[in-house]
């Protein structure tokens, strides 16, 4: 049974499922996993380094797998590999790229030349109606409540008002676990979910059990915002590091990220710094642990194979959809 929308049948997929590209968490067998389940799984370019690690996991998952696949492309100044990343994914032939943190012009431009799609995260109308304006396939409405860099905008508000002044697809991002907040997401409009927080808790994420053990304790309300990673407000589960170090920036980090003549310099250290500290979160915590999470941490109780959660989705929705008339008035 598929479950059709705009965007499944743009990219010729089963279900509106998009496994949301997470920085050193995504992998290929998460990608493998999901596209072979009937979503779409997607990795962060920037999760394999050197490059050449990068164009190695590319060919084996095309190898593993002849469903569509997405890549993320950090496209700020701060990614030197941005032209590079997209070179390779492009001769790989991936279908889907979604960018995010900067301006996707050059992105769409050439995807579009070798007739792939590109999707823009966006937390707002005003970036909506540039990259559609640059000619986007759809944009992430990425709300408060997601993982990572997210918006402040709630996602039933967000999709909602995007849809209606969008012609292009709106994928919803932030709080969505399982069948029920997917289906609310449908039915405001959304093309499609875009789900990370849920596929840590995997099988077939390689992080660190600590951090899979994290998701499954913590609750919303232990989600916070930081800027500290990025510059960029993120959310992160609050463990005893994140409570002693704050959650903004430097005082003279936040000095030079606002300087027009040092923002070049600045904005590059704090990306490299902030990556750091999530590298060694997921791979090795200690003390200093920062674990990224969104909200929906409060829906996820147990471990799973891509594989089920992505059956578990569909099953989940299925059942809202049907139930749904009897909520009417009689």
């Amino acid at each position: 049974m598929k479950i059709e929308t705009p965007f499944t049948k743009m990219m010729n997929i089963q279900y509106p499922i998009i496994g949301a590209p997470m920085f050193l968490v995504s992998n290929e067998d998460i990608v493998v996993a999901i596209s072979e389940a009937g979503g779409i799984g997607t990795v962060p370019s920037l999760n394999f380094r050197p490059p050449e690690a990068f164009f190695s996991a590319l060919q084996n998952i095309k190898q593993r797998t002849k469903k569509p696949i997405g890549v993320n492309i950090i496209v700020n100044k701060s990614n030197q590999r941005a032209q590079s990343d997209l070179k390779m994914a492009l001769d790989q032939g991936v279908e889907l790229f979604i960018t995010s943190l900067g301006s996707p012009k050059e992105v769409i431009k050439l995807a579009h030349q070798n007739n792939a799609k590109v999707i823009c995260d966006v937390t707002n109308l005003e970036h909506a109606l540039k990259v559609q304006d640059m000619g986007a396939d759809g944009v992430i409405a990425v709300g408060t409540g997601a993982g990572g860099h997210a918006g402040p905008i709630s996602p039933l508000v967000l999709v909602s008002w995007l849809q209606k002044k969008l012609h292009i697809p709106v994928i919803a991002a932030g709080g969505i676990a399982n069948g029920a907040t997917m289906a609310a997401m449908i039915t405001l409009g959304a093309s499609a979910v875009s789900i990370g927080t849920r596929f840590i808790a995997s099988t077939e994420a390689q992080v660190n059990p600590e951090y899979k053990k994290a998701i499954l304790k913590a609750t919303p309300e232990d989600i916070v915002m930081t800027t500290r990673l990025s510059g960029t407000p993120a959310s992160v589960i609050r463990t005893p590091y994140i409570v002693q170090t704050g959650l903004e920036l430097p005082f003279y980090l936040r000095f030079f990220k606002n300087k027009s003549w040092a923002k070049k310099y600045a904005v590059p250290l704090i990306h490299f710094l902030g990556s750091k500290s999530l590298e060694q979160a997921a791979q090795n915590p200690t003390w200093k642990t920062v674990w990224s999470a969104g909200q929906s941490v409060g829906l996820i109780d147990e471990i799973k194979p891509c594989r089920q959660i992505i059956e578990d989705l569909v099953s989940e929705y299925n059942d809202c959809i049907t139930q749904a008339p009897r909520l009417t008035s009689i």
